[in-house]
């Protein structure tokens, strides 16, 4: 489902080039799960970026689900994050202006795939019924996390990617948000690339990677990255 062949990618500093992704490899396969961790600024947010096409390789190729992402146009790419990604934020990003039900109707709709079946069974395993016609305001962090999940999942995308879902959650929320979205991910069968600094995070995922010197390397279970 995305691939990543010898992916290069630097930035301008003032000091020259920096880079951050040096001939990375990476493949993820259908209803596979995986954590991607490493020091901050070690580059996991630009290896998610460059999966979601939101940012291009300097060399080598990203591959979604056999589509190489730099060959497509803005709108192609685009339309791959509307019809094919779901994403999520460590901030919430939600619609302000829209209630509960419909921040979950919009990625569907925008994807021309809205199901009212498939959004209330996710408003009732969200946690969120009796609650569907609140704003987002109105709700808890992990409430708005759940909410957020919901959204990126009710396209029932192929792969779903998150940036430290849990990040702004206590431990307590944080748990029941990942099992939530562990469990989600399961029964709908597409691909997770979860990018996290939490060994807790991480360790209930299919595999875990990390990236440093701009590398991949695996991870074993119950290895800390940050060690």
């Amino acid at each position: 489902m995305l691939e990543f062949r010898q992916v290069h990618k630097a930035y301008a500093t003032p000091q020259g080039p920096l880079e951050v992704l040096a001939g990375a490899d990476l493949t993820l396969a259908n209803g596979e799960s995986l954590a991607l961790m490493g020091e901050s600024g070690s580059g996991k947010s630009t290896l998610l970026h460059l999966a979601a096409g939101l940012d291009l390789p300097d060399r080598g190729e990203v591959r979604v689900g056999g589509e190489v992402v730099s060959s497509l146009a803005e709108a192609d790419r685009a339309k791959l994050r509307r019809e094919t990604l779901g994403l999520v934020f460590q901030q919430f990003h939600l619609v302000p202006s829209l209630t509960v039900c419909d921040n979950l109707r919009l990625q569907a709709r925008l994807a021309g795939r809205e199901r009212p079946d498939w959004t209330a069974e996710l408003i009732e395993r969200l946690g969120l019924a009796g609650l569907e016609k609140r704003y987002p305001e109105q709700l808890s962090g992990g409430q708005q996390q759940r909410l957020a999940i919901g959204r990126a999942l009710a396209p029932r995308p192929a792969l779903l990617l998150a940036d430290e879902p849990t990040g702004n959650l206590d431990e307590g929320s944080a748990d029941d948000v990942l099992a939530l979205l562990l469990t989600l991910v399961r029964d709908t069968g597409c691909a997770l690339l979860v990018v996290t600094h939490s060994p807790r995070v991480a360790a209930p995922l299919d595999r875990r990677l990390n990236l440093t010197h701009g590398q991949l390397t695996p991870l074993a279970t119950g290895q800390d990255a940050c060690a």
